[in-house]
């Protein structure tokens, strides 16, 4: 199979157009139409309905995009694990929700770096439906993210907790007061969501939805408003005056979990990985 096909029907999957597809992969759009020609003449189905202006996946094609980003994915890691270093014995593939990097993993990165020597890191931002088809397919070691796929067939660890805090750069705001235009929604998760829903109904449409920490802190920044922050990354500008909590908001936890397959190879690196990554002793989840 010529992963290229493979590459070219993802890419008019994400785009829906074959010319915008094209651009993106720096072809010709006859070269794209032909190679997903090919692939669907291999597979003896039909891939889109094609329709002026309108390309849409048909069930066949609907089924085929897991299938396509699976193989896509264990052969970049087989082509990794083969290259590896004479100094570097095997490779451990981490994927985490589109927030955790920036609320929790980041600062531990360095030590699984120190303390995992011999061990190449390959690290990813994922959506948790990826993850788990991921886990699945045996080309994902590490799954790390606030709502964990509850599967029979993958141990479950927690690792730690952030506190969330609903942070201004202006001094005087509080929660029942804040105006249109003034709140930024940060996506922390189905659980953050329920509670907010909850507690925060009030609060006014998001001039600013974002699954980045960093990108909400930096457009409070700069354009005021509140969001809620990890403690951690807010504290420091906290202590200096850049931003203040906004009154009669309560700090909302988020815990974070890893999942893995307990028959991996690569078991007792997979430990090791997750002795690195707990800020405390670890807990097992039923």
């Amino acid at each position: 199979m010529d992963t290229d096909l493979l590459k070219t029907f993802l890419e008019v999957s994400r785009t829906r157009h074959f010319g915008q597809a094209a651009e993106n992969l720096y072809l010709t759009r006859s070269a794209v139409s032909f190679r997903v020609k090919q692939l669907e003449s291999i597979l003896g189905v039909a891939l889109f309905e094609r329709q002026r202006n309108n390309i849409q996946p048909t069930p066949a094609g609907e089924r085929m995009l897991g299938h396509a980003e699976a193989v896509l994915t264990a052969w970049e890691r087989a082509k990794q694990d083969v290259s590896l270093s004479q100094l570097q014995s095997t490779q451990l593939a981490i994927g985490a929700g589109p927030n955790i990097w920036d609320a929790y993993l980041q600062g531990y990165l360095q030590h699984l770096h120190v303390g995992l020597p011999g061990i190449a890191l390959r690290t990813e931002v994922l959506p948790l439906t990826v993850m788990t088809r991921q886990l699945m397919d045996r080309t994902l070691d590490l799954a790390i993210s606030f709502d964990p796929p509850k599967l029979d067939q993958f141990e479950l660890i927690q690792l730690g907790q952030i506190n969330l805090l609903l942070v201004s750069k202006s001094m005087d705001m509080a929660v029942n007061a804040v105006q249109a235009g003034q709140y930024v929604k940060v996506d922390w998760g189905t659980a953050f969501n329920i509670i907010h829903a909850q507690d925060y109904a009030a609060l006014p449409v998001p001039t600013l939805h974002t699954s980045s920490a960093r990108i909400a802190l930096d457009f409070i920044l700069n354009n005021g408003g509140c969001a809620f922050l990890p403690e951690h990354l807010v504290q420091p500008l906290l202590s200096k005056g850049e931003l203040h909590l906004v009154a009669g908001a309560n700090a909302i936890s988020r815990s974070v979990y890893v999942a893995y397959w307990a028959e991996n190879d690569r078991l007792e690196h997979i430990k090791q990985a997750i002795g690195f990554l707990a800020d405390k002793p670890l807990t097992e989840v039923d």
